[in-house]
This record gives C-alpha cells, structure tokens and sequence, in this order.
C-alpha cells in the first residue's frame, strides 16, 4: 500500500512453498480486494482448508484466484512477486528433496518478464539465493528492506 497508494486491483504473485505466510496472504488478498496467483510444486500445495476459504473469498469480493505450478504461468501481469524460504524451521531433514522439487521455481529478472512494468519483489527474510537471485533481491524493484522495516512497528 505504501508503494503502490492503495492495494485495490492489484495483483500478487506467490511462487514457492504452500506455507504459513502464503496461508495468511491467501486468507487477506481478496478482503483487501488483491488478486492472487500461487504457483507451488506438486506436493507443496497451499493447506486445502485454506484454499476452499480463499476461493470463497474470492468470489465474494469479486478477486481473481489462479493455483498453478508454472512459476512463469503465476507471474504473468504480477504488481507483487513474493515469496519465502522454501526449508522452514522442523524442515531441515528435508532440505535435499525439497531443494530438487523447488528447481524452477527462483525468482529472476526471466520470471518477472511477463509481469507488470510496474512489478515489485517481497521477501520476508532471511532469504536464500536458491529461493530469489542477488540480481532481484538487490534490484531498484525489491521492496524487503522496506518491508522488514514496516515488520518492526508490528512487533
């Protein structure tokens, strides 16, 4: 909102793991009237508890919903490109196999060339470069420090 003047109309990019940060802004975007595109790898869908909600919610407030696993397929006409680690805390065991599932799915100046001409990246931190490359994450275009700054009034 900050960036943008308002949040109305826009449309936000998940691509990577079906997790708690997507579960929150999958349960909000559309009450904030925010299209969603999610592309996750098979097997690390968002929770389907979540997802019927968010449909509803969808319909409700008139926001578009897309659920793909084309990381390219979800950035077509982004404002927003996010996403989050794709090992969280518990997952460390797993870090091999969810590595090789991932494969595809960083996010680079080639996955934002069929976004907006206005688009922006977010990363709630820390960040690997498996997950964004240093090119994206350092860009005029991304917005994490911001965003972690605007996190510590919430704190």
């Amino acid at each position: 909102q900050e960036h943008y003047g308002g949040l109305n109309g826009l449309t936000v990019t998940w691509i990577g793991d079906g997790n708690n940060v997507l579960h929150s802004i999958m349960t909000s975007a559309a009450k904030l009237g925010m299209h969603l595109r999610i592309a996750t790898p098979k097997g690390f869908e968002p929770d389907l508890r979540i997802t019927e909600i968010t449909k509803q919610y969808s319909r409700k407030y008139g926001t578009k919903l897309l659920l793909t696993a084309d990381p390219l397929e979800a950035a077509d006409g982004a404002n927003v490109l996010v996403t989050d680690t794709w090992i969280s805390m518990g997952q460390e065991e797993e870090k091999k196999e969810r590595l090789k599932a991932f494969q595809g799915y960083q996010i680079t100046m080639q996955t934002a060339k069929s976004a907006a001409s206005n688009w922006t990246f977010l990363h709630c931190l820390p960040r690997k470069s498996e997950e964004v490359d240093d090119e994206v994450f350092y860009s005029p275009r991304s917005l994490v420090f911001q965003e972690a700054e605007n996190r510590k009034w919430t704190i």
